[in-house]
């Protein structure tokens, strides 16, 4: 009877574990590449990299996987990043990479791919570049870097790598108990259009991993920002 008491206890204690919630698929936007449907409906995006425990007990660097969630927590995407061991030992933050992002029904929808490149201003004819897939195969824009003597500065090009929006970052990016903001800007650099934010994770965690958090603001009409800036 003890015995049977005690199991009872166990099982309303037991709490199954939490499938995150998913954001409703969207219906199909004219003109707009299958799986980015989503964007159309939110301004903000929250990326979050998966703690592996390999790189935190041992400091084997590992493929990044993320979780990208809307700004109520419902998941929009997930992400994984695909490249060699070697490459991922030897080249550090600078590696190459295929960064695969899929929806919530296991489509890939945009695939991001990055050259191994140096990133450093004293090597001004090897700084970094993205390509933006969706669908895979399909180029539909470019993250190219610029060289700058001590600012981390960017600009975004469209499928026919023609220049619409800039990013600008911070003469430091790593700061201690605060979040470090890359400002996307339109082309004349005036008027700030969105954000890209490494988010500030905590002691602990920013001492014994390399996961990081990213906020991701943009307007809702950001295409059509882009057309009357690109047409003026």
């Amino acid at each position: 009877m003890e015995l049977r008491q005690q199991s009872l206890q166990a099982q309303r204690r037991y709490v199954p574990p939490q499938v995150p919630a998913m954001m409703p698929t969207p219906q199909r936007v004219p003109g707009c590449p299958p799986g980015l449907e989503y964007l159309t409906q939110i301004n903000q995006l929250l990326v979050h990299q998966q703690v592996e425990l390999a790189e935190v007990v041992l400091g084997w660097e590992t493929n990044n996987r993320y979780i990208i969630k809307n700004s109520v927590g419902q998941q929009v995407y997930y992400a994984k990043e695909e490249n060699d061991c070697c490459n991922r030992q030897c080249c550090g933050p600078n590696r190459s990479f295929v960064l695969h992002i899929q929806d919530n029904l296991g489509q890939e929808v945009i695939t991001i791919t990055r050259p191994l490149r140096c990133g450093y201003c004293c090597c001004p004819c090897c700084l970094q570049e993205l390509e933006v897939q969706s669908p895979p195969g399909n180029p539909i824009g470019y993250v190219i870097q610029n060289w700058h003597p001590f600012l981390p500065k960017f600009t975004i090009q469209n499928e026919r790598r023609e220049p619409v929006l800039k990013i600008e970052g911070p003469f430091c990016s790593c700061k201690c108990c605060s979040d470090v903001n890359f400002e996307v800007k339109d082309l004349s650099e005036t008027a700030n259009v969105g954000r890209i934010s490494k988010q500030w994770m905590g002691v602990l965690r920013e001492a014994y991993t390399d996961a990081d958090n990213f906020g991701i603001n943009f307007p809702m009409d950001l295409d059509d920002f882009m057309f009357f800036e690109h047409s003026k």
